[in-house]
């Protein structure tokens, strides 16, 4: 019987994977979960494993090719014997439907291709760097990046407008049109970028956002922080960070406000009941969001080891497709780049996401013996970011209201 090896979803916003390298050829014989072949994303590189043993029957695509999820790799045949050719006629090789086909020019994947269709690009002047002299989204966007652009999207500087006229017919509005300008320089999307700007788009057009901040004082987190940082190294080999503190207090206060561990589904809410936490991270590609399985099942320092594990594979593209799936819940920690606090877009289908903000000195009113008096305390802003369908003002500034408490309490056993 032959079995069918599909391209498996990648990750949330993933839609398509270029065969990078196999690792196996015709007539082996392989086992199950055997890696077959290496696959590369715009946000993870994995090895798609077998899913049945036998012996691999035929292999569909070629290295280089792009194709999408759900798209079939090879066959592998769980009755044939290792080096056995195959009895039955096999069906001619069917290449993946968005596969771009044979044409004259230069060899290019389907995305680079596509890319420089839209972009005007001529695919003759891009140096190629892809397996067989192919020209690759990459080589694409660093030719655009390192020159000036094409003599056909530059424009001289317009001349002046014409004396007004009156209004301009209603419908006829020219708002969001750009008209190239001398001198400016045309750098096409990557994949990632139109897919996380599609994903950006679908969410604030389908979620109603609602953002509410809260200061919180850290300097009970700041105290025990730097009480067990030193040991914490020792034992465990990495920095002890704010963002575990974080993630602790917010599942704590999810456990007591499921409403914001939910997703809208039609007509009804539904609340999770696992605690996923999904934790940005910024990458060479791009942003990903792994995700933290279980997280209310974890001590503080539990949190620290599965953040810092998922945060280092993500840089290095060691990701599985399972590790971005399955959130039900977001943080996101923009760094130590001068912000107060911003509002995140919400991660569909989630309802909510919370962003931290710097820690800064600064100046507050504390009531000691009796007296006001102003002393200098470590501050954050967090802002909670929530999809008001789900989630009404009262419990959404309750969770956050708690979370503060829990962070400014600091009752953290590490």
């Amino acid at each position: 019987m032959a079995v069918s090896v599909e391209l498996p979803e990648l990750g949330e916003s993933v839609v398509e994977g270029t065969v990078a390298r196999w690792l196996v050829k015709e007539g082996d014989r392989v086992e199950v979960d055997q890696p077959l072949v290496e696959v590369t994303t715009d946000k993870v590189d994995a090895e798609i494993p077998s899913p049945a043993a036998g012996v691999v029957l035929s292999i569909l695509v070629a290295e280089g090719e792009t194709l999408p999820v759900g798209a079939e790799l090879a066959r592998i045949d769980t009755e044939a014997a290792a080096g056995a050719q195959p009895t039955a006629p096999q069906p001619p090789p069917v290449a993946p439907a968005p596969l771009a086909p044979v044409e004259d020019g230069p060899r290019a994947t389907p995305v680079a291709r596509r890319m420089a269709d839209e972009a005007r690009i001529d695919l003759r002047e891009v140096p190629a760097s892809g397996v067989s002299g192919r020209v690759t989204k990459d080589d694409l966007v660093t030719s655009v990046a390192s020159a000036p652009p094409p003599a056909e999207l530059v424009r001289p500087a317009p001349a002046p407008a014409a004396p007004a006229r009156g209004p301009a017919p209603r419908g006829r509005s020219d708002f969001g049109h750009y008209a190239l300008q001398e001198g400016d320089r045309v750098i096409p999307m990557t994949p990632l970028r139109k897919l996380v700007a599609d994903h950006m788009v679908y969410s604030k057009q389908t979620s109603p956002h609602v953002g509410t901040v809260a200061e919180v004082d850290m300097g009970g987190v700041v105290a025990v922080r730097e009480k067990h940082k030193r040991g914490f190294r020792e034992t465990q080999g990495f920095a002890l960070t704010y963002l575990p503190f974080i993630v602790h207090a917010t599942v704590r206060a999810l456990r007591e406000t499921p409403r914001l561990n939910a997703s809208v589904v039609e007509d009804a809410i539904v609340e999770k009941k696992d605690v996923h936490i999904g934790v940005a991270v910024e990458t060479e590609k791009g942003l990903v969001v792994p995700v933290v399985r279980h997280a209310d099942r974890l001590s503080l320092a539990g949190l620290a080891a599965a953040i810092e594990d998922l945060s280092s594979r993500a840089r290095s593209k060691k990701l599985s497709a399972d590790e971005l799936k399955g959130g039900t819940f977001t943080v996101s920690n923009p760094g130590r780049q001068g912000n107060l606090y911003g509002f995140a877009i919400i991660n569909q289908p989630q309802v909510g996401i919370l962003r931290m903000g710097e820690i800064v000195k600064r100046p507050v009113v504390r009531t000691l013996d009796g007296s006001d008096a102003i002393v200098i305390r470590p501050i954050m802003h967090l802002a909670l970011s929530y999809d008001h369908r789900a989630v009404d003002g009262a419990p959404a500034n309750g969770f956050l209201h708690r979370v503060r408490t829990l962070l400014e309490e600091a009752e953290f056993d590490l």
